[in-house]
């Protein structure tokens, strides 16, 4: 955190939480200023990426999650948040929570073109800067969508240092060089760790009931990955990302 305020990317507002209708034109915002003229000078950062059913608050919860485990595995650089749109109506009642999942999904997917741009904005002031990616549930979907939006230019290739998921909700198949392996390959200079569990709940009940189509973050990856890929299987309590993160015993 720098200063008071911990830094965020922020496109809140930008969807319409019922449809994941596109509301406004603007890329992103950032708060504060002020901090991201400091992380723009910085060697590293660290963006950490909330899952579904998180309003502001609960998406700062997050950040400050991430932020605590990584300083105590000594990690010296700094984390940034990225806020999206990821409480959709109806997210929390039984009967319309399978159509909320599909509304966060489309909303996740859109928010690959606004993370991705301030990627490329942030790499353009500073050339030298290692920019990593921590992703929990559908934050994993916003990454998956930034990499494939990423990918459609060569300049672009070895932007991203790392990407670590947890309990991540996107395909098992996602890392597959047939699918979206070879983006992954291409955008990520060093690794991807998925950090999965098929001890979760919340994805046991989604692939259980076909919501999501095996998710990686429950038994890993579905067929051989790209070559930049690892998985560690882990134990969390819940499918909560406080759970997940005292699953992580070095970083990065």
């Amino acid at each position: 955190m720098i200063g008071k305020i911990f830094p965020k990317i922020s496109t809140r507002g930008f969807y319409d939480l019922k449809t994941g209708k596109s509301l406004k034109n603007t890329s992103y915002d950032i708060y504060p200023k002020t901090s991201f003229e400091i992380i723009s000078q910085k060697s590293e950062i660290v963006i950490m990426i909330h899952g579904l059913r998180n309003n502001k608050s609960g998406a700062l919860a997050k950040y400050v999650i991430a932020e605590k485990r990584l300083k105590y595995l000594k990690y010296p650089h700094d984390v940034v948040g990225y806020s999206y749109d990821s409480n959709t109506a109806g997210v929390q009642y039984k009967s319309t929570a399978l159509h909320a999942l599909r509304i966060g999904v489309t909303i996740a997917k859109k928010n690959g073109r606004n993370l991705s741009k301030f990627i490329k904005d942030l790499k353009s002031k500073n050339p030298s800067i290692k920019i990593r990616l921590m992703g929990h549930s559908l934050g994993a979907q916003v990454i998956l969508s930034t990499i494939q939006t990423l990918a459609k230019n060569p300049k672009n290739y070895g932007i991203i240092e790392s990407v670590h998921l947890f309990g991540a909700s996107i395909p098992a198949n996602s890392m597959s060089p047939k699918v979206h392996g070879n983006a992954f390959q291409k955008i990520v200079n060093k690794k991807i760790i998925n950090y999965y569990s098929p001890y979760d709940d919340v994805l046991k009940a989604a692939h259980d009931e076909k919501w999501v189509d095996s998710p990686i973050g429950y038994r890993g990856t579905l067929g051989i990955p790209c070559k930049k890929y690892y998985q560690k299987q882990v134990k969390p309590q819940n499918h909560r990302f406080a759970s997940y993160a005292k699953t992580i015993k070095s970083f990065p």
